[in-house]
């Protein structure tokens, strides 16, 4: 059996029943129990269960079948439950709250405002803990332009927002790159602008060049069958208002422009677009 992971799911086998749940088999670590209200309607002694394992108030292990916020290894944006002399506590899914001591924080954290941080376990202690000095926990990946991602905005920036890419390495979105609202926290689809010589990461929220365009085109079509055929909006408008229309740069716009009167699906006018 492999080596049970802890703060994360793992697959274990059913030994026996008590009155307050099941033992499941989890190797050098003994039996570890989950309990009656985690346990399945339907199960047979010799199934096996995916749960979920971390440490009860006693530092036990304890499985569960919650879905955590965030597992080990994991980046992930979280609530203080509570504070006390030691740290902070964060929600994070199962019952015992994720701890989080001073030492971990960049500044003190508060009651009920949440925090970009990294779930980790502790070498020292062994158990699951976060930490909001999360710049330790970033490392460089292998990405190329145009590349689809998964980013957590991770904080406001005079330049735009910082991000952590793929739960991993650490990205820029400009701020004249952003045409929607943002903010610390949000689970986004991002694409790949620039890698730079130094490894720094530049992306955007929409897909870049051609592909960008192919897809505003799409978009402006479907708005013109939606309003009776007609956009108040041309080539020659302010690009403010069209960024607080459709999300999109005033170049991007007028590339979808330009594509869909390629295809003579619509006639343009300096300040509306009308469907053929």
């Amino acid at each position: 059996m492999e080596k049970l992971k802890l703060g994360d799911f793992n697959r274990l086998r059913i030994v026996k029943k008590v009155d307050f749940g099941l033992y499941l088999e989890a190797g050098v670590e003994g039996e570890i129990l989950l309990p009656q209200r985690y346990v399945p309607e339907q199960y047979a002694i010799g199934d096996e269960l995916d749960v979920f394992v971390y440490l009860d108030n006693e530092e036990r292990p304890v499985a569960t079948t919650e879905q955590p916020l965030a597992r080990v290894g994991d980046f992930a944006y979280l609530e203080v439950a509570w504070v006390n002399q030691y740290g902070a506590f964060l929600k994070w899914g199962p019952m015992k709250d994720l701890f989080c001591p001073f030492r971990e924080q960049k500044k003190r954290m508060e009651v009920g405002k949440s925090y970009i941080v990294h779930v980790h376990v502790d070498e020292e202690s062994y158990r699951v803990m976060a930490s909001a000095k999360v710049d330790r926990y970033l490392q460089p990946g292998d990405y190329v332009a145009g590349q689809e991602v998964d980013i957590l905005v991770w904080q406001k920036t005079d330049l735009g927002f910082k991000v952590i890419i793929n739960n991993q390495s650490a990205g820029l979105i400009y701020e004249d790159q952003i045409f929607q609202p943002v903010h610390t926290g949000d689970r986004l689809k991002a694409y790949i602008h620039t890698v730079r010589e130094d490894g720094k990461i530049d992306l955007t929220l929409q897909p870049t060049g051609r592909q960008l365009a192919l897809d505003f085109s799409a978009t402006l079509l479907q708005y013109l069958k939606d309003h009776g055929g007609v956009c108040d909006l041309g080539d020659k408008s302010d690009a403010e208002e069209i960024k607080q229309r459709f999300q999109v740069s005033k170049k991007t716009f007028k590339k979808g422009i330009g594509d869909l009167y390629r295809q003579r699906l619509i006639s343009v006018e300096p300040t509306a677009i009308r469907l053929l």
